[in-house]
């Protein structure tokens, strides 16, 4: 399916599957980096983590290969066609659901309580989730209710609405942030392991701290696309995201002058604020 009829299909349906996107071994090696946190020691605190579930955050600064999935060409090509650019990288953490775990509360992901921001509205985030184990009808696979992103406010979900999204291993569900959505009960008696992968508009609060979650020293590691999506860059043609007057980027390269290096433009005025 080409890129454009995936945008199709959320526009209309909320939702749309890439399948097998990444290999066996990518899968294994993601695995392998969240098998030190995934002991069984730490589950849920709450019904919407999930009792029977374990949850790693702050991925990027325990798990590297995540970095594949969140700048995946599709997944950014997806995001360009609904966010404004400068968007951010809102969540990234890894979901372990464990047999007996019961479903999700139906919500949305982008600023669903919000007492401003009404649906019907266009989505202000765009959502992912990668399927590390195959998603069944039974190991707690993600549920949707396709088109309820087009919803009115006062509309809620019910359970006949709810659709079983069914898919392979090294597959991504991506869908509109405003679409309903909820992690299914686990009646298998094996785990259900994925990540999650949020993107929200570039003048929202991301749900997690991100330039706070991922050190600058981590961060510096990165490709200058997800040091962007951390947060590590402004608004044009504005500056919102400065840090003390300047660029942000500067937190992570000295020599970096106003989206270019020192020698590579004209320095500016002595006093002159470098964004």
């Amino acid at each position: 399916m080409m890129l454009d009829d995936h945008i199709n299909r959320i526009r209309t349906d909320g939702y749309t599957i890439l399948e097998s996107l990444l290999s066996p071994d990518e899968v294994a090696a993601m695995k392998a980096e969240l098998a030190p946190y995934l002991r069984g020691d730490f589950m849920g605190r709450n019904n919407f983590e999930g009792h029977s579930t374990e949850r790693v955050y702050a991925m990027l600064a325990k798990t590297p290969s995540v970095a594949g999935a969140i700048e995946h060409p599709d997944i950014l090509g997806l995001c360009d066609a609904f966010l404004q650019p400068g968007y951010l990288l809102s969540a990234a953490l890894a979901i372990n659901v464990h047999p007996g775990e019961t479903p999700q509360d139906f919500h949305v992901d982008d600023a669903g309580d919000s007492p401003v921001l009404h649906k019907p509205r266009p989505p202000l985030g765009i959502s992912t989730i990668w399927a590390y184990d195959d998603f069944t009808e039974t190991n707690g696979a993600t549920e949707v209710i396709p088109g309820s992103h087009l919803w009115d406010q006062d509309r809620l979900p019910t359970e006949a609405e709810a659709m079983t999204v069914t898919m392979p291993a090294g597959s991504v569900l991506v869908f509109a942030g405003s679409l309903y959505h909820r992690g299914g009960a686990n009646r298998s008696d094996g785990i259900r392991l994925a990540t999650t992968i949020q993107y929200c508009m570039p003048w929202m609060r991301q749900i997690e701290q991100m330039v706070l979650a991922i050190p600058p020293a981590i961060a510096r590691t990165y490709s200058s696309r997800i040091q962007s999506l951390l947060g590590y860059d402004i608004v044009p043609p504005g500056f919102m995201g400065y840090v003390d007057g300047v660029h942000p980027k500067r937190l992570l390269d000295g020599d970096y002058v106003g989206r270019m290096r020192k020698g590579e433009m004209t320095e500016p005025p002595k006093g002159t604020p470098v964004y």
